[in-house]
């Protein structure tokens, strides 16, 4: 049948994931570090992809193409959420919830020995539970996998006296936004600061989290601080 369906141009697209996060029926994913319309029985036609693609990529054509598929896309989803429970439930022992003792955080005296600052496990937003006893009054660290590897002062500059959570939009292929309110709504969290690094693609990590404390209800401070790719504070 002819019918309206998304094109994405590869030369366009930088690879930031963005649009395989936006599409909820899963008919987009990364393959070769490219966006790649993986599903057209799942694409809907409706776009929700585009106004989150930074290069103009993706566009819409109407061509020969495979009718939307709608029962389809909702047993892949509900077979999606139900790995993702049972990874979350006990299919993973790495996910077990843990706390750690690391005394008073912002008042310990700096050391020339490395210490972790690391409060809790786990610490991956995709793995971390919505609630948690380590969230109530924390001050909660929104940060890039890449930032602990790219700036040498993480842990003592950032992560001291802070509840750290880590995510990669692109590795992750997923939209944090609904978890990160649930977070930010659900618990006391005191203020929010978002660590991430210059590319393109941690812009999917910050979106999120500032869509999450408005969507929260609250008013907390936040800050956003960008790391470069050769381990410099840029604002």
């Amino acid at each position: 049948m002819i019918r309206k369906i998304i094109h994405i141009d590869e030369e366009k697209c930088n690879g930031c994931g963005l649009c395989a996060s936006a599409c909820h029926e899963g008919a987009i994913e990364m393959v070769d570090g490219k966006a790649k319309l993986v599903r057209e029985d799942f694409c809907d036609g409706f776009g929700d992809c585009l106004p989150n693609c930074p290069t103009g990529a993706i566009s819409f054509e109407e061509r020969e193409a495979p009718e939307y598929d709608e029962a389809a896309v909702k047993a892949s989803n509900a077979a999606k959420a139900a790995q993702a429970h049972h990874h979350h439930e006990g299919g993973c022992p790495g996910s077990n919830v843990r706390q750690f003792e690391r005394g008073e955080g912002d008042n310990e005296p700096r050391s020339f020995r490395p210490v972790s600052h690391l409060g809790q496990w786990p610490c991956q937003i995709k793995l971390v539970p919505t609630q948690a006893p380590f969230f109530e009054g924390a001050k909660l660290l929104i940060a890039a996998d890449c930032t602990a590897y790219a700036y040498a002062s993480m842990h003592e500059d950032f992560m001291r006296g802070k509840v750290t959570i880590i995510g990669c939009p692109k590795l992750d292929a997923v939209d944090y936004t609904e978890k990160l309110t649930a977070i930010i709504r659900d618990n006391d969290i005191k203020s929010v600061t978002i660590v991430r690094m210059e590319v393109p693609c941690c812009g999917g990590l910050q979106r999120a989290a500032e869509n999450a404390l408005k969507n929260s209800g609250k008013f907390i401070p936040w800050q956003v601080v960008t790391i470069s790719v050769d381990g410099r504070i840029l604002d």
